[in-house]
């Protein structure tokens, strides 16, 4: 039970972040949904998406939504016209109205329903204050609050608990909200994005039409650490520009951006002041019809230990990370940005809408095709193979005989399990990470090897030259440097 808990709250969590869960039940054909201290109800929402696209139309107000929709298309706020784009999108996809229709997430995706996320998440999470829908309503201030709706977001993803600034008292200068981690350190969140003219409601009285990604960074940077902190700083920067569709996973931008904030670091900071920097580009509104794009490049201002480049050991990069860990919990939250949660409860799409039958180690099942007249039997083990689109299971009958039998996987159960590999099977497994890099080898290893015993690391590391100074070390640095050692090994061999 414990084991099946485990992996249920891993699934939960890649879908819905780290924040509150979702809470909702059918009721006699109604779908509830509470968020905060607010019931929803309606009948026709089969999927959370459903309900999302409801809840912005709610919270906007559709005296105010319709009032747009009379306006000629390029008049409209924004949001009406990501409202329009978001129809064509359904349009296109949905083949058969009240049926649920599996489709790839694009740019209008990441607007429409991503601003419906985050409203939902603020209200679900901390508090969603009305002078906010004010600014979202408003063409001219609609672009900033967009922007610190979506860094809301990505920290209550990250596990953040946000506190809200009183932001009717104009007597003192203060940061947009302050943000504690779960490890129970406070940041001061400041979120600002470079305006451009004809961009997100923004004209040629209010943005800009130089191309220079780089024309605000100083400005803005300056102008947040100007306000007063009592805490660690988090500060993000989008550079609101184009991605081109071919781009490589280092943007384009970030040399330019790197260079102004180490020319920043070392001539312009107050003494004193430091501050997470994160400087994104969440470009999902260029590019509405295709896949949503973004990058961010993080940066240590005063931090010298944080992204700051550089060659250095992989123990030396791990020991960061768990200094700096909750801006890596960003960084994490920040590439499932645009993953939104299709069901309520935290169930696997492909068991709830494409009849799927998800087999869980542990529990037992009938097998109608096994034997002359079927075969009850229990689930001891469970393994894929992609590329044949089967499972293979190690089952034991009720008279304790074990055997292996192939199932094939549906396209739907396929996708959820290399969405979910670690804990697909009801039990989570350290053998499933999809390791891209030195570094996730290392961290892979440093998890599976967590429980070792040390007196067994030491015997592995028998006849090192450093085997006095290795019997001194505490568990934690015993274990990097045997971690360190195996990822040696391994990187040797495949030289």
């Amino acid at each position: 039970m414990v084991d099946r808990h485990e992996a249920e709250e891993r699934i939960r969590e890649a879908q819905q972040g780290r924040g509150r869960p979702i809470i909702s039940a059918d009721v006699n054909g109604h779908r509830v949904v509470a968020v905060g201290s607010t019931i929803y109800w309606g009948k026709g929402w089969k999927t959370f998406s459903d309900f999302l696209s409801h809840y912005l139309k709610n919270k906007l107000g559709s005296a105010w939504g319709n009032a747009e929709l009379a306006k000629p298309f390029a008049d409209r706020h924004p949001i009406l016209q990501w409202y329009h784009a978001h129809c064509l999108y359904q349009q296109a996809t949905i083949k058969v109205r009240g049926e649920v229709a599996t489709a790839v997430v694009t740019g209008i995706v990441a607007c429409y329903l991503g601003l419906a996320y985050g409203l939902y998440l603020l209200a679900h999470n901390v508090e969603l204050q009305e002078r906010l829908l004010k600014r979202l309503r408003n063409t001219g201030n609609f672009q900033g609050a967009y922007y610190e709706i979506l860094v809301a977001r990505v920290l209550i993803r990250a596990g953040f608990r946000l506190e809200l600034e009183d932001e009717t008292d104009g007597e003192s200068q203060h940061c947009e909200f302050s943000a504690v981690s779960k490890s129970g350190k406070k940041y001061w969140v400041e979120a600002k994005m470079r305006s451009i003219s004809g961009v997100l409601g923004k004209t040629g009285a209010d943005g800009s039409s130089d191309g220079d990604a780089t024309k605000t960074l100083v400005r803005h940077l300056s102008a947040a650490l100007d306000k007063p902190a009592a805490d660690a700083r988090l500060i993000f920067l989008d550079i609101n520009t184009r991605i081109g569709l071919d781009q490589g996973p280092s943007p384009d931008w970030h040399p330019a951006v790197l260079k102004c904030l180490d020319g920043y670091e070392a001539s312009g900071v107050q003494a004193g002041k430091s501050a997470y920097v994160f400087v994104s580009n969440t470009a999902y509104h260029y590019q509405l019809d295709q896949p949503p794009l973004s990058a961010v490049a993080p940066y240590g201002l005063r931090i010298p230990d944080f992204e700051k480049g550089g060659m250095m050991a992989l123990s030396e990069a791990y020991r960061r990370k768990l200094v700096h860990r909750d801006a890596y919990d960003i960084l994490e939250a920040f590439t499932n940005d645009t993953k939104f949660p299709s069901t309520f409860d935290g169930a696997l799409p492909s068991q709830e809408f494409s009849g799927g039958q998800r087999l869980v180690v542990g529990e037992t099942y009938f097998f109608e095709d096994l034997g002359e007249q079927g075969t009850t039997a229990t689930v001891t083990s469970a393994d894929v193979v992609e590329e044949r689109a089967e499972m293979f299971l190690g089952i034991m009958d009720d008279q304790g005989r074990s055997s292996i039998i192939m199932r094939p996987m549906n396209e739907a159960e396929l996708h959820d399990y290399r969405q979910h590999r670690d804990a697909y099977f009801g039990k989570l497994t350290k053998s499933k990470k999809k390791l891209e890099d030195p570094m996730d080898l290392f961290e892979w290893l440093m998890d599976v090897n967590k429980a070792m015993p040390r007196a067994n690391m030491l015997a592995h590391m028998a006849g090192h030259p450093q085997m006095s100074e290795l019997e001194r070390l505490n568990d934690l640095d015993l274990r990097i440097a045997y971690t360190e050692g195996l990822v040696g090994s391994v990187l040797q061999r495949n030289a």
